[in-house]
């Protein structure tokens, strides 16, 4: 069923675990489709995201809508996010097809300017109900090799506490070494910056790049209040990999929906794996 981020996350952080938002890369049916029926058979609430750069092919309008479908062909808790995104115009945008949870990521600015611009988008959507995400501490890219191509992501806490003084989202992601792509080696996570984040607010905490990260790592940040984790990475790379192993392994005589279909079934597991590691499971 289709709902907004805000209960399923603010349930999330009273329970003690993390709700899975997923990329979805720009409205794959298989991947949307594996992330639902995966939800629905381990009970748990779950986001699809959305980055708008992955939507330019199949268009944002047909991920929300196809999103919607699916989200009222199960019983459990099912949110459409934006993620990252860079403008209020793809904010008001996302909002006008149906988006039930939006991130405005202004954490390359200055607080200051983070800080305007999150309270404009947050004042539209809190119009139509709709939960805001904001983040402090730009995300770290990751190169084809897993290197960093810029480290500059640590929040420092007491901008932090600046920025949450002056704007108060309903979820607040915060960059403690984290990143887009795969680790190289493994990650060095500030978990010291995000009790002490903790320590400061009750916003809901959220972490990006989960793909790599170990998993006790992702388990001491949600004991810590994050109640939101993100994987992309992981997700779309297990789908490539499950297609192909269907191209080559199946007598599908052509019929791509054959493919798909082995391929959507196979990522269900990945898919309930991440729902066993947020804790969400059985919590719808």
């Amino acid at each position: 069923m289709l709902v907004t981020s805000k209960e399923m996350i603010l349930d999330a952080q009273k329970r003690g675990y993390a709700v899975p938002a997923i990329n979805t890369q720009g409205g794959n049916y298989d991947i949307i489709r594996s992330i639902c029926y995966a939800a629905e058979e381990m009970k748990s609430p779950i986001i699809l995201a959305h980055y708008v750069a992955t939507g330019k092919y199949s268009g944002d309008d047909w991920f929300a809508e196809v999103c919607k479908w699916l989200a009222n062909k199960v019983s459990v808790p099912v949110a459409i996010h934006l993620d990252h995104g860079d403008s209020f115009d793809t904010c008001m945008r996302s909002l006008k097809y149906g988006f039930t949870s939006i991130m405005l990521d202004c954490s390359a600015e200055s607080i200051e300017d983070n800080v305007m611009h999150t309270n404009e988008v947050i004042k539209a959507c809190k119009s139509f109900e709709v939960p805001v995400e904001a983040e402090v501490g730009e995300l770290v890219r990751l190169d084809g090799a897993g290197a960093v191509m810029d480290n500059k992501n640590i929040a420092n806490v007491e901008d932090v506490k600046k920025f949450l003084s002056l704007c108060t989202p309903d979820m607040l992601a915060v960059g403690i070494g984290n990143a887009h792509g795969f680790y190289k080696g493994k990650p060095l996570i500030r978990l010291d910056i995000l009790k002490q984040v903790r320590d400061i607010t009750d916003v809901p905490l959220v972490l990006h790049g989960c793909t790599g990260m170990p998993d006790e790592t992702v388990r001491e940040a949600i004991k810590t209040g994050v109640a939101k984790i993100n994987f992309g990475t992981l997700v779309r790379h297990k789908y490539v990999e499950f297609y192909k192993e269907g191209i080559d392994t199946l007598d599908h005589q052509g019929h791509s929906w054959k493919i798909s279909q082995f391929a959507e079934k196979k990522l269900e597991g990945t898919i309930k794996e991440i729902i066993e590691l947020s804790g969400s499971a059985n919590k719808a």
